[in-house]
Parts: structure tokens; sequence; C-alpha cells
């Protein structure tokens, strides 16, 4: 009897059991978010809501977390421009090498982070470049950029030129073309692009921590903390920021769902 119960919901009990094993860490932050803590956070002391209330009353908390927002949007901004750039290039154009090109990007992506961190500290050193806000950007640029052109180039492969060459055929310049047709339909692409790219640079630690110098991120700061005693500010922020990421989640699918019915009615 109990043999043949698991041989019927052996996947869902391994579903559940992985799900809860992933949850058990955002329940806990999540939970001593609240906590009354006062040196550590590590014991729970009792229920409050001062951490939420006066969450930059911690020194360094919204800072680091202002930084890595910045930086996130810089590099992501810089690297879907560049990343989208160089994926239309390598799947519409043929041109000496391509493949090479096509291998070289692929390398950021295989090599370890601690390698391209010592790596990038070491060009940086060289170039008398200062370690700092500037440094990181152009890191966590380097890294993105690999990322966003595996993402958009399967955008652009799958694209029909049908589309495009009808507007050609309506005299259509090559500028509106691109803005009017290509771009709409590698927007999806580009979305899931950039929204990798920012997740990537706000939660990088190990080339952040090579090349920042003085400059402070959140995960940098979270490291800081960690050896200290985790403040329970720093839980707040981890919340909000899951509790951001399952509200867009929802809104999106919310909406694509409104977005089909509509179609559908049509």
């Amino acid at each position: 009897m109990i043999g043949r119960f698991f041989s019927r919901y052996t996947i869902w009990i391994y579903a559940v059991l992985a799900f809860v094993f992933l949850l058990i860490p955002i329940a806990y932050t999540i939970v001593f978010s609240f906590n009354d803590s006062r040196r550590t956070n590590i014991s729970w002391r009792g229920f409050t809501l001062d951490n939420w209330v006066y969450l930059c009353d911690e020194q360094g908390v919204c800072q680091s977390f202002l930084n890595s927002v910045i930086v996130g949007l810089v590099a992501t901004l810089l690297a879907t421009t560049l990343g989208t750039m160089i994926a239309i290039a390598l799947v519409r154009y043929r041109f000496r090498f391509r493949a090479a090109t096509t291998l070289l990007l692929f390398l950021p992506m295989a090599t370890p982070e601690i390698v391209l961190g010592t790596g990038l500290a070491a060009e940086f050193l060289t170039a008398g470049i200062p370690k700092g806000a500037l440094t990181v950007i152009l890191a966590h640029t380097m890294f993105c950029i690999s990322f966003v052109v595996v993402t958009v180039r399967a955008r652009v492969a799958s694209l029909d030129p049908a589309m495009e060459e009808a507007g050609r055929d309506l005299y259509a310049s090559p500028g509106q073309v691109f803005m009017r047709v290509t771009f709409p339909l590698l927007l999806p692409g580009i979305i899931a692009a950039a929204l990798l790219s920012f997740a990537l640079s706000f939660d990088d630690f190990i080339i952040t921590n090579f090349n920042s110098g003085p400059f402070t991120t959140f995960p940098k700061y979270l490291y800081t903390a960690a050896a200290k005693g985790m403040p329970a500010e720093a839980n707040v922020v981890a919340s909000a920021v899951f509790f951001i990421a399952i509200i867009a989640v929802v809104v999106s699918q919310l909406s694509a769902a409104a977005r089909r019915k509509r179609l559908a009615k049509q």
C-alpha cells in the first residue's frame, strides 16, 4: 500500500520537498526582518515593525542598496544596447572572424567569476583607473553583454525576414523598418535580456569585490555585515526585493492573460 502510494506520487513528493528547501532561506529572511534584534539578528527576540519603519537608520544599508540599483541600471543599459547590436550583427551579417567573435562572447559565461574579477582588477591597475563606481559599472557591463547577446540572438534568429521585406516594399526607410517592425518584434527578448542583466549585476559579489575599492554595493555590504552579525535592516531590504519581484511577475502574468483574452474576443 505504502509502496504504491510512493510510486504514484513520487514526482509530487520530490517537487514539494524541493520547493520547501528553496523557500526556507526566503522564509527565514522575511521572518527575521521583523525581529527585535540588537547587535545580532541570529536569535529571535520578539516581533517589531521598527526595522521596516526606520530602515535607513542602520548605517550603510540604504546607501549600498542605492549604489547597487544605480550600478545595475547603468550596466544594464550599456550591456543591453551593445549586446542587442552585437546579436543583430551576428545573425544578420557575414563578416570575417564572425565565429571567433561568437566564441569570445561565450568565454565570460564559462570563465569563473574569480578569474574575471582578478583579471579585470589587474587591467584597471595597469591602466591606472582608480577603483570605484566606474570600474564596477565597466566590469558588470562586460560580463552582462554575453548574456544579452545569447538572449537577444535567439529572438533575432526567430524573426521572419518577410516582415521586414514587407516594410521595405511599402517604401519605408531602413530606420523606419527597424523602429516600426524589427524593434517591436525584438522587444520581448530585449526586455528579458535587460531583466537578466539587472539581476546578475545586482546580485554580483565576487567581481564587484575585486574591482570596487571603497565603493560599496548591497552584496558587498551584506558580506561585511555578516562577519559581525547581519542587521535586521538587511533582511528588510532583501524581503522588499523579493516582494517587488513577486508583484512584478504576478502583474505581468495578469496583463498577459488579459491581453490574450482580449485578442481571443476579436
